[in-house]
Protein backbone atom coordinates (compact mmCIF):
# COMPACT_ATOMS: atom_id res chain seq x y z
CA UNK A 1 0.00 0.00 0.00
CA UNK A 2 1.10 3.44 -0.50
CA UNK A 3 0.75 6.91 0.69
CA UNK A 4 -0.37 7.05 4.30
CA UNK A 5 2.88 8.30 5.79
CA UNK A 6 4.55 11.47 4.59
CA UNK A 7 7.61 10.51 2.61
CA UNK A 8 9.59 13.16 4.43
CA UNK A 9 9.00 11.30 7.67
CA UNK A 10 11.15 8.39 6.61
CA UNK A 11 14.73 8.15 5.45
CA UNK A 12 15.56 6.93 1.98
CA UNK A 13 14.31 3.39 1.57
CA UNK A 14 12.93 3.38 5.06
CA UNK A 15 9.83 1.48 4.29
CA UNK A 16 6.36 2.20 3.57
CA UNK A 17 5.18 5.63 2.97
CA UNK A 18 2.05 5.29 4.91
CA UNK A 19 -0.23 2.35 4.66
CA UNK A 20 2.09 1.23 2.08
CA UNK A 21 3.21 -1.55 4.07
CA UNK A 22 -0.13 -2.60 5.04
CA UNK A 23 -0.03 -4.56 2.08
CA UNK A 24 3.20 -5.89 2.18
CA UNK A 25 6.44 -6.53 3.45
CA UNK A 26 8.49 -5.40 0.63
CA UNK A 27 11.36 -3.18 0.60
CA UNK A 28 11.42 -2.31 -2.98
CA UNK A 29 12.62 1.01 -4.20
CA UNK A 30 12.84 2.83 -7.48
CA UNK A 31 16.29 3.41 -8.86
CA UNK A 32 16.98 7.09 -9.02
CA UNK A 33 14.49 7.93 -6.29
CA UNK A 34 15.40 8.55 -2.74
CA UNK A 35 12.37 7.13 -1.01
CA UNK A 36 11.55 3.49 -1.01
CA UNK A 37 8.30 1.82 -1.62
CA UNK A 38 8.93 0.11 1.56
CA UNK A 39 7.13 -3.11 1.39
CA UNK A 40 8.25 -5.59 -1.02
CA UNK A 41 11.51 -6.88 -1.31
CA UNK A 42 13.42 -5.68 -4.10
CA UNK A 43 14.42 -2.71 -6.10
CA UNK A 44 11.91 -1.23 -8.47
CA UNK A 45 13.43 -0.63 -11.84
CA UNK A 46 11.10 1.83 -13.46
CA UNK A 47 7.99 1.87 -15.55
CA UNK A 48 9.55 -0.02 -18.46
CA UNK A 49 9.73 -3.14 -16.33
CA UNK A 50 6.05 -3.43 -15.81
CA UNK A 51 5.11 -2.39 -19.30
CA UNK A 52 6.74 -5.62 -20.47
CA UNK A 53 3.67 -7.84 -20.59
CA UNK A 54 0.98 -5.27 -21.26
CA UNK A 55 -0.11 -6.02 -24.78
CA UNK A 56 -0.42 -9.73 -24.13
CA UNK A 57 -3.75 -11.26 -24.97
CA UNK A 58 -5.67 -11.30 -21.70
CA UNK A 59 -8.19 -14.09 -21.79
CA UNK A 60 -11.11 -14.29 -19.42
CA UNK A 61 -12.14 -17.56 -17.94
CA UNK A 62 -15.51 -17.07 -16.32
CA UNK A 63 -15.76 -19.62 -13.52
CA UNK A 64 -18.91 -19.40 -11.47
CA UNK A 65 -18.66 -19.97 -7.75
CA UNK A 66 -21.33 -22.63 -7.92
CA UNK A 67 -19.08 -24.66 -10.22
CA UNK A 68 -15.86 -24.42 -8.26
CA UNK A 69 -16.24 -22.95 -4.79
CA UNK A 70 -17.44 -24.89 -1.82
CA UNK A 71 -21.17 -24.15 -1.44
CA UNK A 72 -20.79 -23.53 2.25
CA UNK A 73 -18.00 -21.00 1.79
CA UNK A 74 -18.50 -18.11 4.14
CA UNK A 75 -21.78 -19.41 5.47
CA UNK A 76 -23.90 -16.48 4.33
CA UNK A 77 -26.89 -18.35 2.99
CA UNK A 78 -28.53 -15.21 1.65
CA UNK A 79 -25.80 -14.62 -0.89
CA UNK A 80 -23.89 -17.84 -1.52
CA UNK A 81 -26.43 -19.66 -3.65
CA UNK A 82 -27.44 -16.84 -5.99
CA UNK A 83 -25.51 -14.72 -8.44
CA UNK A 84 -25.69 -10.97 -8.72
CA UNK A 85 -27.94 -9.38 -11.32
CA UNK A 86 -26.81 -9.70 -14.97
CA UNK A 87 -26.39 -5.94 -15.15
CA UNK A 88 -24.09 -5.86 -12.13
CA UNK A 89 -22.15 -8.90 -13.35
CA UNK A 90 -21.56 -7.20 -16.71
CA UNK A 91 -20.22 -4.09 -14.98
CA UNK A 92 -17.90 -6.14 -12.78
CA UNK A 93 -16.66 -8.22 -15.72
CA UNK A 94 -15.83 -5.05 -17.63
CA UNK A 95 -14.08 -3.50 -14.61
CA UNK A 96 -11.90 -6.57 -14.07
CA UNK A 97 -10.95 -6.80 -17.74
CA UNK A 98 -10.21 -3.10 -17.98
CA UNK A 99 -8.00 -3.26 -14.88
CA UNK A 100 -6.18 -6.30 -16.27
CA UNK A 101 -5.45 -4.38 -19.45
CA UNK A 102 -4.28 -1.38 -17.41
CA UNK A 103 -1.98 -3.40 -15.18
CA UNK A 104 -0.88 -6.30 -17.36
CA UNK A 105 -1.77 -8.74 -14.57
CA UNK A 106 -1.59 -12.31 -15.98
CA UNK A 107 -4.41 -13.74 -13.87
CA UNK A 108 -6.84 -12.70 -11.17
CA UNK A 109 -9.58 -14.30 -9.09
CA UNK A 110 -12.30 -12.14 -7.59
CA UNK A 111 -14.93 -12.92 -4.98
CA UNK A 112 -17.67 -10.47 -4.01
CA UNK A 113 -20.47 -11.40 -1.61
CA UNK A 114 -23.33 -8.94 -1.06
CA UNK A 115 -25.95 -10.11 1.45
CA UNK A 116 -29.40 -9.98 -0.06
CA UNK A 117 -28.05 -9.50 -3.58
CA UNK A 118 -25.87 -12.48 -4.37
CA UNK A 119 -22.27 -13.32 -5.11
CA UNK A 120 -19.75 -12.93 -7.89
CA UNK A 121 -16.87 -15.43 -7.96
CA UNK A 122 -14.80 -15.56 -11.13
CA UNK A 123 -11.28 -16.01 -12.46
CA UNK A 124 -9.77 -14.26 -15.44
CA UNK A 125 -6.56 -14.71 -17.41
CA UNK A 126 -3.82 -17.26 -16.93
CA UNK A 127 -2.22 -19.00 -13.98
CA UNK A 128 0.88 -19.93 -16.01
CA UNK A 129 2.18 -17.71 -18.81
CA UNK A 130 4.23 -20.55 -20.31
CA UNK A 131 1.47 -23.10 -20.67
CA UNK A 132 -1.52 -20.77 -20.81
CA UNK A 133 -3.24 -22.74 -18.04
CA UNK A 134 -6.23 -20.68 -16.90
CA UNK A 135 -6.58 -18.98 -13.55
CA UNK A 136 -9.25 -20.72 -11.45
CA UNK A 137 -10.91 -19.83 -8.17
CA UNK A 138 -9.70 -22.95 -6.36
CA UNK A 139 -5.96 -22.18 -6.58
CA UNK A 140 -3.73 -21.69 -3.55
CA UNK A 141 -2.00 -18.32 -3.39
CA UNK A 142 0.71 -16.67 -1.32
CA UNK A 143 -0.99 -13.90 0.69
CA UNK A 144 1.93 -11.79 1.89
CA UNK A 145 1.06 -9.31 4.60
CA UNK A 146 -2.38 -10.74 5.17
CA UNK A 147 -0.30 -13.03 7.39
CA UNK A 148 -0.23 -10.15 9.86
CA UNK A 149 -3.95 -10.59 10.52
CA UNK A 150 -3.26 -14.15 11.68
CA UNK A 151 -0.21 -13.24 13.78
CA UNK A 152 -2.11 -10.43 15.46
CA UNK A 153 -5.04 -12.74 16.17
CA UNK A 154 -2.68 -15.26 17.77
CA UNK A 155 -1.25 -12.54 20.00
CA UNK A 156 -4.71 -11.29 20.97
CA UNK A 157 -5.81 -14.80 21.89
CA UNK A 158 -2.90 -14.87 24.36
CA UNK A 159 -4.21 -11.55 25.70
CA UNK A 160 -7.59 -13.19 26.23
CA UNK A 161 -5.82 -16.12 27.91
CA UNK A 162 -4.33 -13.65 30.40
CA UNK A 163 -0.81 -14.63 29.38
CA UNK A 164 0.30 -11.32 27.86
CA UNK A 165 -0.76 -7.69 28.08
CA UNK A 166 -0.88 -5.31 25.16
CA UNK A 167 0.95 -2.71 27.20
CA UNK A 168 3.76 -5.06 28.21
CA UNK A 169 7.18 -3.97 26.90
CA UNK A 170 8.66 -6.17 24.20
CA UNK A 171 11.78 -6.48 26.37
CA UNK A 172 9.76 -8.71 28.72
CA UNK A 173 9.68 -11.34 25.98
CA UNK A 174 12.48 -10.62 23.48
CA UNK A 175 15.88 -9.24 24.41
CA UNK A 176 18.04 -6.95 22.30
CA UNK A 177 15.30 -4.78 20.82
CA UNK A 178 16.44 -1.14 20.53
CA UNK A 179 14.44 0.85 23.11
CA UNK A 180 12.65 -2.40 23.92
CA UNK A 181 11.89 -1.33 27.49
CA UNK A 182 9.63 1.40 26.14
CA UNK A 183 8.10 -0.26 23.07
CA UNK A 184 4.92 -2.14 23.94
CA UNK A 185 3.23 -5.03 22.17
CA UNK A 186 0.47 -2.59 21.29
CA UNK A 187 2.99 -0.24 19.66
CA UNK A 188 4.26 -3.13 17.56
CA UNK A 189 0.81 -4.36 16.51
CA UNK A 190 -0.42 -0.88 15.53
CA UNK A 191 2.76 -0.05 13.55
CA UNK A 192 3.95 2.69 15.91
CA UNK A 193 7.10 1.19 17.39
CA UNK A 194 9.58 3.57 15.77
CA UNK A 195 11.88 0.67 14.83
CA UNK A 196 13.75 0.69 11.54
CA UNK A 197 12.24 -1.94 9.19
CA UNK A 198 14.62 -4.77 8.31
CA UNK A 199 13.14 -4.92 4.81
CA UNK A 200 14.42 -1.38 4.14
CA UNK A 201 18.05 -2.33 4.84
CA UNK A 202 20.16 -2.40 1.62
CA UNK A 203 22.15 -5.43 2.77
CA UNK A 204 18.93 -7.37 3.30
CA UNK A 205 17.66 -6.39 -0.14
CA UNK A 206 20.91 -7.60 -1.71
CA UNK A 207 20.89 -10.85 0.24
CA UNK A 208 17.30 -11.61 -0.73
CA UNK A 209 17.57 -10.70 -4.38
CA UNK A 210 20.90 -12.50 -4.76
CA UNK A 211 19.33 -15.77 -3.63
CA UNK A 212 15.53 -15.62 -3.27
CA UNK A 213 15.45 -19.30 -2.29
CA UNK A 214 17.56 -18.58 0.80
CA UNK A 215 15.92 -19.27 4.18
CA UNK A 216 16.04 -16.55 6.83
CA UNK A 217 15.54 -16.93 10.58
CA UNK A 218 13.54 -14.32 12.52
CA UNK A 219 16.68 -13.31 14.36
CA UNK A 220 18.58 -12.77 11.11
CA UNK A 221 15.78 -10.58 9.78
CA UNK A 222 15.63 -8.41 12.89
CA UNK A 223 19.40 -7.92 12.88
CA UNK A 224 19.22 -6.10 9.54
CA UNK A 225 16.92 -3.50 11.10
CA UNK A 226 18.81 -3.22 14.36
CA UNK A 227 21.86 -1.87 12.52
CA UNK A 228 19.98 1.41 12.12
CA UNK A 229 18.83 3.97 14.69
CA UNK A 230 15.16 3.92 15.56
CA UNK A 231 13.14 6.30 13.40
CA UNK A 232 11.05 7.72 16.24
CA UNK A 233 9.97 7.09 19.78
CA UNK A 234 7.17 4.55 20.36
CA UNK A 235 3.63 5.75 19.73
CA UNK A 236 4.78 8.84 17.87
CA UNK A 237 3.90 8.03 14.26
CA UNK A 238 2.48 5.33 12.04
CA UNK A 239 5.18 3.54 10.05
CA UNK A 240 4.33 0.23 8.44
CA UNK A 241 7.09 -2.14 9.46
CA UNK A 242 7.60 -5.88 9.08
CA UNK A 243 10.03 -5.95 12.01
CA UNK A 244 7.08 -5.31 14.34
CA UNK A 245 5.36 -8.53 13.33
CA UNK A 246 8.50 -10.65 13.38
CA UNK A 247 8.78 -9.63 17.03
CA UNK A 248 5.14 -10.42 17.73
CA UNK A 249 5.63 -13.87 16.19
CA UNK A 250 8.50 -14.46 18.60
CA UNK A 251 6.28 -13.38 21.50
CA UNK A 252 3.63 -15.92 20.52
CA UNK A 253 6.26 -18.67 20.34
CA UNK A 254 7.85 -17.79 23.68
CA UNK A 255 4.58 -17.55 25.61
CA UNK A 256 2.86 -20.55 24.01
CA UNK A 257 5.94 -22.76 23.93
CA UNK A 258 5.17 -24.00 20.41
CA UNK A 259 6.11 -22.83 16.89
CA UNK A 260 4.09 -19.94 15.51
CA UNK A 261 2.83 -22.04 12.60
CA UNK A 262 1.51 -24.66 15.01
CA UNK A 263 -0.19 -22.08 17.24
CA UNK A 264 -1.87 -20.41 14.26
CA UNK A 265 -3.09 -23.80 13.03
CA UNK A 266 -4.39 -24.91 16.42
CA UNK A 267 -5.90 -21.65 17.62
CA UNK A 268 -6.67 -19.60 14.51
CA UNK A 269 -7.09 -21.39 11.19
CA UNK A 270 -8.33 -24.68 12.65
CA UNK A 271 -11.18 -23.24 14.75
CA UNK A 272 -12.07 -20.96 11.83
CA UNK A 273 -12.51 -23.86 9.43
CA UNK A 274 -9.75 -22.58 7.15
CA UNK A 275 -8.69 -25.99 5.86
CA UNK A 276 -6.70 -24.56 2.96
CA UNK A 277 -4.75 -21.89 4.84
CA UNK A 278 -1.27 -22.69 6.05
CA UNK A 279 1.97 -21.27 7.36
CA UNK A 280 4.73 -22.99 5.33
CA UNK A 281 8.03 -24.05 6.85
CA UNK A 282 9.90 -23.07 3.69
CA UNK A 283 9.14 -22.67 0.01
CA UNK A 284 6.58 -25.50 -0.15
CA UNK A 285 3.41 -24.53 -2.00
CA UNK A 286 0.37 -26.85 -2.20
CA UNK A 287 -1.12 -27.65 -5.58
CA UNK A 288 -2.97 -26.42 -7.46
CA UNK A 289 -1.47 -22.93 -7.45
CA UNK A 290 -0.81 -20.15 -9.92
CA UNK A 291 2.68 -19.18 -11.02
CA UNK A 292 3.66 -15.74 -9.72
CA UNK A 293 5.64 -13.10 -11.61
CA UNK A 294 7.81 -10.27 -10.26
CA UNK A 295 10.37 -7.72 -11.35
CA UNK A 296 11.89 -7.44 -7.89
CA UNK A 297 15.21 -8.81 -9.10
CA UNK A 298 18.80 -7.59 -9.23
CA UNK A 299 18.42 -6.75 -12.92
CA UNK A 300 14.80 -5.68 -12.95
CA UNK A 301 13.93 -8.55 -15.26
CA UNK A 302 10.50 -10.10 -14.80
CA UNK A 303 10.85 -13.68 -13.56
CA UNK A 304 8.77 -16.55 -12.19
CA UNK A 305 8.89 -16.26 -8.37
CA UNK A 306 6.57 -19.17 -7.60
CA UNK A 307 9.11 -21.16 -5.60
CA UNK A 308 10.90 -18.32 -3.85
CA UNK A 309 11.24 -18.86 -0.12
CA UNK A 310 8.84 -16.62 1.86
CA UNK A 311 10.71 -17.13 5.15
CA UNK A 312 12.01 -13.57 4.77
CA UNK A 313 8.45 -12.46 5.62
CA UNK A 314 7.74 -15.10 8.33
CA UNK A 315 5.14 -13.75 10.80
CA UNK A 316 4.74 -10.66 8.64
CA UNK A 317 4.14 -12.33 5.30
CA UNK A 318 4.73 -16.05 4.68
CA UNK A 319 1.25 -17.60 4.68
CA UNK A 320 -0.76 -19.28 1.91
CA UNK A 321 -4.54 -19.42 1.44
CA UNK A 322 -7.40 -19.67 -1.06
CA UNK A 323 -10.27 -17.47 -2.18
CA UNK A 324 -12.89 -19.44 -0.20
CA UNK A 325 -10.83 -19.46 2.99
CA UNK A 326 -10.14 -15.74 2.78
CA UNK A 327 -13.85 -15.10 2.26
CA UNK A 328 -14.55 -16.89 5.53
CA UNK A 329 -11.62 -15.20 7.29
CA UNK A 330 -12.70 -11.71 6.21
CA UNK A 331 -15.74 -11.78 8.49
CA UNK A 332 -14.09 -13.72 11.32
CA UNK A 333 -11.21 -11.29 11.70
CA UNK A 334 -13.24 -8.12 11.13
CA UNK A 335 -15.93 -9.05 13.65
CA UNK A 336 -13.71 -10.74 16.24
CA UNK A 337 -15.27 -14.19 16.29
CA UNK A 338 -12.15 -15.71 17.91
CA UNK A 339 -11.69 -12.95 20.50
CA UNK A 340 -13.52 -11.51 23.47
CA UNK A 341 -15.55 -8.37 22.72
CA UNK A 342 -13.17 -6.38 24.91
CA UNK A 343 -10.09 -7.50 23.02
CA UNK A 344 -11.74 -7.01 19.62
CA UNK A 345 -12.60 -3.47 20.70
CA UNK A 346 -8.90 -2.88 21.33
CA UNK A 347 -8.09 -4.35 17.95
CA UNK A 348 -10.48 -2.09 16.07
CA UNK A 349 -9.30 1.18 17.57
CA UNK A 350 -8.24 2.43 14.16
CA UNK A 351 -5.71 5.18 14.71
CA UNK A 352 -5.34 7.86 12.05
CA UNK A 353 -2.83 7.49 9.27
CA UNK A 354 -1.99 10.27 6.84
CA UNK A 355 -4.67 9.20 4.36
CA UNK A 356 -8.16 10.62 5.01
CA UNK A 357 -10.65 7.87 5.67
CA UNK A 358 -7.98 5.29 6.54
CA UNK A 359 -6.90 3.99 9.92
CA UNK A 360 -4.78 1.13 11.25
CA UNK A 361 -5.65 -0.95 14.30
CA UNK A 362 -3.97 -4.12 15.56
CA UNK A 363 -3.15 -5.98 12.36
CA UNK A 364 -6.18 -4.57 10.54
CA UNK A 365 -6.93 -1.46 8.54
CA UNK A 366 -10.17 0.42 7.96
CA UNK A 367 -10.26 2.21 4.61
CA UNK A 368 -13.52 3.96 3.79
CA UNK A 369 -15.49 1.48 5.89
CA UNK A 370 -13.77 -1.62 4.49
CA UNK A 371 -11.97 -3.55 7.25
CA UNK A 372 -9.23 -6.02 6.40
CA UNK A 373 -5.73 -6.18 4.98
CA UNK A 374 -3.82 -6.53 1.77
CA UNK A 375 -0.75 -8.58 0.96
CA UNK A 376 2.14 -8.44 -1.46
CA UNK A 377 5.32 -10.38 -1.98
CA UNK A 378 7.24 -11.17 -5.16
CA UNK A 379 4.84 -12.78 -7.59
CA UNK A 380 1.58 -12.41 -5.69
CA UNK A 381 -0.85 -9.88 -4.26
CA UNK A 382 -4.08 -10.23 -2.33
CA UNK A 383 -6.81 -8.11 -0.82
CA UNK A 384 -9.37 -9.26 1.76
CA UNK A 385 -12.03 -6.80 2.89
CA UNK A 386 -15.23 -6.92 4.97
CA UNK A 387 -17.73 -4.14 5.59
CA UNK A 388 -19.26 -4.60 9.05
CA UNK A 389 -22.02 -2.10 8.27
CA UNK A 390 -23.46 -4.22 5.43
CA UNK A 391 -21.79 -7.64 5.66
CA UNK A 392 -20.27 -7.21 2.19
CA UNK A 393 -17.06 -9.13 1.48
CA UNK A 394 -14.42 -8.67 -1.23
CA UNK A 395 -11.45 -10.95 -1.93
CA UNK A 396 -8.93 -10.48 -4.76
CA UNK A 397 -6.02 -12.81 -5.57
CA UNK A 398 -3.58 -12.14 -8.40
CA UNK A 399 -0.29 -13.53 -9.64
CA UNK A 400 1.99 -10.54 -9.93
CA UNK A 401 3.19 -7.72 -7.68
CA UNK A 402 4.47 -5.49 -10.50
CA UNK A 403 3.38 -1.90 -9.94
CA UNK A 404 1.50 0.23 -12.46
CA UNK A 405 2.59 3.87 -12.24
CA UNK A 406 3.38 3.30 -8.58
CA UNK A 407 0.06 1.60 -7.80
CA UNK A 408 -0.27 -1.85 -6.34
CA UNK A 409 -2.37 -3.92 -8.75
CA UNK A 410 -4.50 -5.20 -5.86
CA UNK A 411 -5.37 -1.60 -4.99
CA UNK A 412 -6.45 -0.86 -8.55
CA UNK A 413 -8.73 -3.91 -8.58
CA UNK A 414 -10.11 -2.96 -5.16
CA UNK A 415 -10.87 0.56 -6.35
CA UNK A 416 -12.50 -0.57 -9.59
CA UNK A 417 -14.71 -3.16 -7.90
CA UNK A 418 -15.79 -1.12 -4.87
CA UNK A 419 -16.58 1.82 -7.14
CA UNK A 420 -19.32 -0.40 -8.56
CA UNK A 421 -20.62 -2.33 -5.54
CA UNK A 422 -20.18 0.33 -2.84
CA UNK A 423 -19.83 3.69 -4.62
CA UNK A 424 -20.07 5.55 -1.31
CA UNK A 425 -17.22 3.47 0.13
CA UNK A 426 -14.47 3.23 -2.48
CA UNK A 427 -11.31 1.42 -1.41
CA UNK A 428 -8.13 3.15 -2.52
CA UNK A 429 -4.55 3.75 -1.43
CA UNK A 430 -2.60 6.43 -3.33
CA UNK A 431 0.27 5.46 -5.60
CA UNK A 432 3.81 5.20 -4.36
CA UNK A 433 5.71 8.32 -5.30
Amino acid sequence: MAGLLPVAATPANAAVPGLVGTHGHDHRHHHGQGNGHGHGHGHRHGEARYESHRGENVSSEDVSSEDVSAPEAGGDEDCTTSTLSPELVAKLDAAVQQTMTQTGVPGVSVGIWLPGQGRYVKSFGVADKKTGAPMTVDLYSRIGSETKTFTATALLELVDDGLVGLDDPISAYVSGVPNGDNITLRNLAEMRSGLFPYSADPDFVTALESDPTKPFTPEQLLAYGYKHPNLSGPGVQFLYNNSNYILLGLVVEKVSGIPLAEFIHDRVTGPSGLDHTLFPKGAEFPSPHAHGYTNQTLTGETVDATDWNPSWGWAAGAMISTLDDLKRWAKIVATGELLSPETQAQRTKFLPTTLPGAGYGLGLFDIQGWVGHNGSLPGYESLTLYMPETGATLVVLLNTDILTQGNEPSTLFGKALTSIVTPDNVFFIPAVK
